[in-house]
């Protein structure tokens, strides 16, 4: 059978999410564990696939990974929760063709320290990024990858200590958020105005550079699907305390 787990992780204590030599990341400790408790015995062999790959400092309380397996899932959580830093509370057996990557929307939310911000602009500036652009000047283009995305809605809730920014998309590019990220603090402090970036995203082929936001404030909320995960409650209520853990390092 194929298997989805959903899953959270505090970034802070990974050297990034994708498996790498002698380093300590998300993903090599997710296939160590499962081989470990006999969950699979080979990643390839298993077909082991994720729906998002975050970069080192990011977090998420709702990336998806899947697999295939033989072995009997009813003790599942209680074999795989073995880790301070990593929590699986959602599963579900899903199609053997199930890909995690095609995913209906992700969503992330970014935790932008307020620091004497011009809420109103910044809330102007955030609805210039939605819709489709090109967003070669907000993100790091891979070779091949095509820089037009469609962002269906940024909102942004105002609290104490910080603007916490949403940001709801079928897809991404990478460092695309922490992009967009920079750009909207530095339309809020007025080193940048809104005609900048608008100007920015109509005229792609001109090369602009407004920095790179943090990595620490950035989480993957959630990954959405067009099926439902069935959620393990005491994990569910783990996650609340993961999610503490992780925003009182931001």
């Amino acid at each position: 059978m194929r298997l989805a787990l959903k899953f959270g992780y505090n970034g802070n204590q990974f050297h990034g999410f994708a498996k790498q030599p002698n380093l300590k990341t998300v993903e090599g400790e997710i296939i160590k564990t499962l081989m470990e408790n006999d969950y699979i015995s080979d990643p390839q062999k298993s077909i082991f696939r994720f729906a998002s790959r975050t970069d080192k400092k990011v977090s998420a309380l709702g990336n998806v990974i899947a697999f295939n397996t033989e072995k009997s899932l009813d003790n599942i959580f209680s074999d795989i929760n073995n880790q301070d830093d990593i929590l699986f509370y959602g599963l579900k057996q899903v199609e053997p063709d199930f890909y995690p990557r095609y995913a209906k929307q992700r969503i992330y939310r970014y935790y932008l320290k307020k620091n004497g911000c011009d809420i109103d602009i910044i809330l102007s500036a955030a609805s210039l990024f939605t819709g489709e652009h090109n967003f070669s000047n907000f993100a790091r283009i891979e070779e091949g990858k095509n820089p037009v995305r469609t962002i269906e809605n940024i909102i942004i809730e105002d609290t104490k200590d910080y603007l916490i920014i949403e940001f709801y998309a079928q897809t991404y590019l990478w460092n695309q958020i922490r992009r967009i990220a920079s750009a909207i603090e530095k339309v809020g402090m007025g080193k940048l105005n809104l005609l900048d970036i608008s100007v920015t995203l109509e005229k792609p082929e001109v090369i602009v550079d407004y920095g790179i936001a943090s990595a620490e404030p950035l989480i993957l909320m959630d990954v959405i699907y067009d099926f439902n995960f069935e959620y393990n409650e005491y994990y569910l209520e783990k996650l609340k305390i993961l999610k503490e853990k992780i925003v009182k390092k931001i």
